[in-house]
């Protein structure tokens, strides 16, 4: 597979949620985050080309840090080994200025 990616991934090693803002939907977890994007890992599969208003839920808030809000579109998605969860690779696509601070806080932390 090409790598296309063109900042350094961060495995969060924090527990930290992605939650649909326009309904109570979960949408997986981080396993690793970039400025540009995210790696989930979830219940049930993003599809491919859909845009997704989110939240990056800390469940410990991290520098004063709780959450953080996003536009993402998936870019793929896999099944998990287990067959019961999937994998999904995420692109911010809108990121308000002070929510950039905020997840550049969070990287320098990681």
């Amino acid at each position: 597979m090409n790598e296309r990616r063109q900042s350094a991934r961060f495995p969060t090693g924090l527990h930290l949620e992605v939650q649909d803002r326009d309904s109570p939907r979960r949408l997986g977890r981080v396993v690793d985050l970039t400025r540009e994007g995210f790696l989930l890992f979830g219940e049930h599969p993003a599809e491919t080309d859909s845009v997704w208003r989110c939240r990056l839920v800390l469940v410990e808030p991290l520098a004063g840090i709780a959450d953080i809000q996003l536009d993402a579109e998936c870019l793929w998605n896999r099944p998990g080994a287990d067959g019961r969860h999937c994998w999904a690779g995420f692109h911010i696509t809108g990121l308000a200025e002070d929510q950039a601070a905020a997840l550049d806080t969070l990287l320098r932390l990681l």
